[in-house]
């Protein structure tokens, strides 16, 4: 366990390009990829870690598009079916969210590297909210419904902000909060079994 703890911290410390240990997750397979657990040791210690940022040359690699497409078809999969999914949750630490949009035509899942949320307005309100890495339990969380987002736009490799209201702003504060290692479960007034 202590070796493979030294690994992962190893593997924060490069940063700026893919790790051979991020390289071999996001190559392994040809569709979903394991969705980590809290109620596995070292789950926890890779889904309890702060994740890095990437540099933009990363976000034209072909790794960048398979642990997207991966990404996509995890959270999508009827075994899982979530409305986002962070990184660290298939065991890369980088700060890389995938949000559905349901604020937008369509309600496309979108992917944003190095998100931040920036300021959240108004009160915040009560609502239910689960977790693909926290099996059989749910909470009720206080959210903002109203906040500012900041995030490396893949497509021109710029910081880009924008504004983002309704259960959408819910789902990118649960998405941020997996890039610090925070769950759901510890912001929760109350929380029950499924």
């Amino acid at each position: 366990m202590r070796q493979m703890i030294a690994l992962f911290a190893a593997t924060l410390l490069l940063g700026g390009c893919w790790s051979a240990r991020e390289r071999q997750i996001i190559a392994d397979g040809d569709g979903l990829m394991r969705v980590l657990q809290v109620t596995e040791p070292y789950d926890s210690v890779v889904l309890r870690a702060v994740s890095i940022e990437f540099q933009a040359s990363m976000l034209n690699s072909a790794t960048y598009r398979r642990l997207c497409e991966r990404m996509l078809l995890t959270v999508q999969d009827p075994e899982h079916e979530g409305v986002g999914i962070a990184a660290p949750q298939v065991g890369i630490n980088r700060r890389l969210v995938a949000v559905q949009r349901f604020d937008k035509e369509g309600e496309p899942f979108e992917f944003y590297p190095n998100l931040r949320i920036l300021t959240a307005r108004g009160d915040s309100v009560a609502g239910p909210e689960g977790c693909l890495s926290v099996p059989g339990l749910r909470g009720i969380v206080r959210r903002s419904r109203d906040i500012d987002v900041r995030y490396l736009n893949p497509a021109t490799l710029r910081d880009t902000m924008e504004r983002v209201t309704g259960f959408t702003a819910v789902i990118f504060q649960h998405e941020a909060d997996h890039l610090a290692g925070i769950f759901y479960t510890d912001k929760a007034d109350s929380l029950f079994t499924e």
